[in-house]
């Protein structure tokens, strides 16, 4: 291995998922210390509090509900879309630099290209899958909605 590729591992493989981690929590931290400090001049200033309600999380919108079937059923076709061509794309790079008039040597990161590629693929099949799947399992309802 040469020294480039040492130091790329090492900043995509350790440097890089610490300081998302570190970015997330220090987010949260911020997050509480100013519902802290709001919290400390609301009881400074005689003003009641509900401490509780005031903590608890926040919930999320429930996205998936305000989807509509075929909304959802279109996204997973894109993502399949996507996923399958751009995994293809890698495949017959691979192939290209394999068995066609490229580099001496080839490139270092080929291999992983060709696995990156078959993974993509999969995932755009399964996705396909559940796209046909879905669509026949909820063709009843969305011709319900589609009526109303």
């Amino acid at each position: 291995m040469t020294t480039l590729q040492i130091l790329i591992i090492a900043i995509a493989g350790v440097i890089l998922p610490v300081l998302i981690v570190w970015l997330v929590m220090r987010a949260k931290q911020n997050e509480i210390i100013k519902k802290a400090e709001i919290i400390h001049k609301a009881i400074e200033a005689g003003i009641p509090v509900d401490v509780d309600k005031f903590i608890a999380p926040k919930k999320k919108p429930d996205t998936q509900s305000k989807l509509s079937v075929k909304k959802d059923l279109l996204g997973k076709l894109s993502g399949a879309g996507i996923f399958f061509f751009m995994g293809l794309a890698f495949l017959i790079l691979y192939l290209v630099d394999q068995f066609g008039p490229g580099i001496p040597n080839g490139l270092w990161f080929m291999d992983g290209l060709a696995m990156a590629g078959g993974v993509m693929m999969a995932i755009g099949i399964s996705l396909f899958i559940t796209y046909f799947a879905g669509k026949k399992l909820l063709a009843k309802e969305m011709e319900e909605k589609k009526d109303k």
